[in-house]
Parts: structure tokens; C-alpha cells; sequence
């Protein structure tokens, strides 16, 4: 009687009393019955006092650990008949539907989800790195606010990889909250059609600004069905593209000399990369004496680390809208006689979506405005490559990114 007390108390499962306590090697499994005599569809809010028939199913979970102990509940739970999901063995309080773990088991998991990789949390937890993914998609979709499409004015839509062979989400980030709100796999305009689609026309009506790369797919679809709505060219992803094209310019001149028989210098010349896409206030001591060399050898690949300072430059703070539509003209000057196709091809692009980079400074929107929260998300996405499933990348990104608050199971018992 102690012993099965003393694990009442210490388990801390609502809604149960301990039956028995085994020890076992390596193992402690306790035995408890559901105090309510309802039993509750897991599936809806129905409930009933009547069983389907005198059955029960033997169930079990998996509990936080009890030291180096694996902790087991197990129960025999009821069978109900709900009238909209047929004959099912009722719900307990500690667990969701389908899953072998409890709650607090999963609350744990999911949290160090959001901090640590998959291989550091199946060493720990001992549970398998498939069994993390299923957890974090359960628990995301569960924690998930139902509401988080309230009350959106500002948005931005972009696309990030989530796995090798250029496989993408689109992502959908709430400026104002700073948070993610919505995601799917793919991106083209029938992603984007599929998140307005959710959204509402009422909802999509509210919208204020909207802002995006310089990809055509999501532009359409942002102007069908929220016309009112700005349409602000990301700044961030237009310095990126600068970036892009000095790198096509870099591996130009690296095949080159590759191709010259000069192997040494292509060697040499291959360590350069950091040198020419990170800002020159990230540079080591020694990438700042290798852009100090590539400064004196002159060339395409200079002129284009040029091109790509003086691009990222129209987006410093403190300038004006005409400040800004001033720069850029030069850059598009600039860029169509470099002689660089990379950089040619940039200024045709920017010369379409002239409007739309202006649009995103003049009321400041831009997804740089979440930069920090752009930055988590690469992280988490190269943290979930193991993922075989987009949904399970999307929901590691949610429970990180997205309108929950996840908090450990000591935490939650507070509350």
C-alpha cells in the first residue's frame, strides 16, 4: 500500500490511481485503473456511462524514466460505441490518441527537439529516431493554436529546403508576432493558393502587406487573392541573389583555371569563396588577406564582389525611398555593361520588380525584419534531414518557429 501510494504521487498522472507496482530488471511497470466512470471517445469530446461489452483492451506506455529504470504504466481500458466514430476503446488523460508514450514522455521529447538532434535525444530518452519524429508531428499538431490566422496584416512567404534533391516548404511568417503561422511542402503559386485557400477571403481581405522573393509562382497567387495587399520584394532575398551571381562568376573563373593546367592556382583560388560572399565585417584575418589579393589581381571576379557590395549597400538602414530607387538604377546601370552574364541577368530580374523592392522599404516590410527567426529555421531544417517526411520537418519548424509554447513536464504540472 505504501509503495503503490508513493508512486500515486510520484507519476502524477491525472485522473488515475496506482492498482500494483512491479520491479523488473531494468524496468518498473505500474498498474492503474481510470477513476472516472465516463469513458471518453479519443477521438471527440463524446462521452457515455455505457460500454459497447464487458471487453477490455490491455494497454501500456512508456513514462519518464525512473533513474536508469524504464518506467511503464499499463491499464485496462473500457470499450464505448460514439455515434460518429463507431466502437473504440476509451481515452485516457495522460496520453494522446495513438501513441505508446505519455504525455509527459513526449512533452519532454518534443521540447529537447527544439534544442538538440535527433541522435542526442534517442541516446537519452532511449527511443528510436523514427519514434522523435512521429512524437514531434503528434505534439505539434495537438499544441498547435487554432487561431493563429487571426489577425494577420503583414506576412512574408518564402521557401526553405528541408532535405537534399531540392525539396522545399513554404513557410508563411506573421511580421508583427515574429512567428511562423502556416507551412506546406512545395513551392509554387498552387502552395500559396493552398495557404489563401485556408486562410479566407475574409481573413486575406485584412492584409496589408505581403512580402516575398523574386520567384513568379508566389506573387501571382498573393496578387488572386489579396490584391489590396502591397507586394514587397524581400530585400534579403535580393542581396541574395546578388550573392548568387558573384558565386557563378567565381566558379567561371575556377573551371577556367582548372582548365588552364594551373592546378595550384585553382586550389588556391577554390578557398576564396568565404572570402567573397560573407560581409567584409565577418571576415577572419586570414579570408581579409584573401580578398585583399583577389582586390589587387583586379578581374571579373572582382568587379563582381563589387557588384554584390554595392547591391547589399541599397539596403542599409537610414536611407530614404529615393535614396534607394536611386541606387538601384545605378546598380542596374552598372550590372547590364559589367560584361558579367550572372550580373546581366540580375539586373533584367531587378528591373521587373523594381516597384515591388521599393514597396518593401517604404513601409519597411521584408522578412528581414525576422532575420533571427529566418536563421533558426536553416537550423532546424539542416537538424531534420534525417526526416524522411515533409510533415515531420514542418512540425519540428512549428514547435520551434510557431505559435506554441512548449514547456517541460515539471513545468506543466505547475501550471
Amino acid at each position: 500500500m505504501r509503495v503503490t501510494a508513493a508512486f500515486s504521487r510520484l507519476l502524477r498522472l491525472p485522473g488515475v490511481w496506482v492498482r500494483a507496482v512491479r520491479f523488473e530488471p531494468g524496468r518498473v511497470v505500474v498498474e492503474v485503473a481510470l477513476r472516472r466512470r465516463r469513458l471518453v471517445c479519443p477521438l471527440c469530446s463524446y462521452t457515455t456511462v455505457h460500454r459497447h461489452n464487458e471487453q477490455t483492451a490491455e494497454s501500456g506506455w512508456r513514462h519518464l524514466d525512473l533513474g536508469v529504470w524504464r518506467l511503464e504504466i499499463r491499464a485496462r481500458l473500457r470499450r464505448l460505441t460514439c455515434p460518429t466514430h463507431g466502437v473504440r476503446v476509451e481515452a485516457v488523460p495522460f496520453a494522446r490518441h495513438g501513441a505508446d508514450l505519455t504525455r509527459d514522455f513526449e512533452q519532454l521529447v518534443a521540447w529537447l527537439a527544439t534544442r538538440t538532434d535527433k541522435s542526442a535525444i534517442a541516446r537519452l530518452v532511449r527511443i528510436d529516431w523514427r519514434t522523435v519524429g512521429r512524437i514531434i508531428a503528434r505534439v505539434s499538431a495537438d499544441e498547435l493554436d487554432p487561431d493563429r490566422l487571426d489577425e494577420l496584416f503583414e506576412i512574408g512567404i518564402d521557401e526553405v529546403s528541408w532535405a537534399s534533391q531540392h525539396r522545399y516548404l513554404t513557410l508563411v511568417t506573421d511580421h508583427h508576432r515574429r512567428r511562423i503561422v502556416w507551412g506546406h511542402e512545395g513551392r509554387d503559386s498552387a502552395t500559396a493558393d493552398r495557404f489563401f485557400a485556408e486562410l479566407g477571403q475574409e481573413r486575406a481581405e485584412q492584409l496589408t502587406a505581403i512580402s516575398l522573393d523574386m520567384g513568379p509562382g508566389y506573387a501571382k497567387s498573393a496578387r488572386q487573392h489579396a490584391g489590396q495587399a502591397i507586394i514587397a520584394i524581400d530585400p534579403f532575398h535580393v542581396a541574395k541573389a546578388g550573392s548568387d551571381a558573384l558565386d557563378e562568376v567565381r566558379r567561371t573563373y575556377w573551371n577556367e583555371l582548372r582548365q588552364s593546367g594551373d592546378q595550384q592556382a585553382a586550389r588556391r583560388f577554390k578557398d576564396a569563396r568565404w572570402s567573397l560572399l560573407k560581409r567584409p565585417e565577418n571576415l577572419t584575418d586570414p579570408q581579409a588577406a584573401t580578398l585583399g589579393r583577389l582586390r589587387a589581381a583586379g578581374g571579373e571576379v572582382w568587379r563582381g564582389y563589387t557588384l554584390k557590395e554595392a547591391l547589399r549597400a541599397i539596403f542599409a538602414p537610414g536611407l530614404t525611398i529615393d535614396d534607394v530607387a536611386l541606387l538601384i538604377d545605378r546598380f542596374i546601370s552598372r550590372a547590364r555593361r559589367s560584361r558579367l552574364e550572372p550580373f546581366v541577368r540580375l539586373a533584367a530580374t531587378i528591373t521587373k520588380h523594381r516597384d515591388g523592392i521599393l514597396a518593401a522599404v517604404r513601409p519597411g516590410v521584408s522578412n528581414a525584419r525576422a532575420e533571427a527567426l529566418n536563421n533558426k529555421v536553416r537550423l532546424i531544417t539542416r537538424r531534420a534531414y534525417g526526416f524522411h517526411s515533409p510533415h515531420a520537418a514542418l512540425a519540428l519548424i512549428m514547435l520551434s518557429c510557431g505559435p506554441i509554447t512548449l514547456r517541460v513536464p515539471h513545468e506543466l504540472h505547475l501550471h
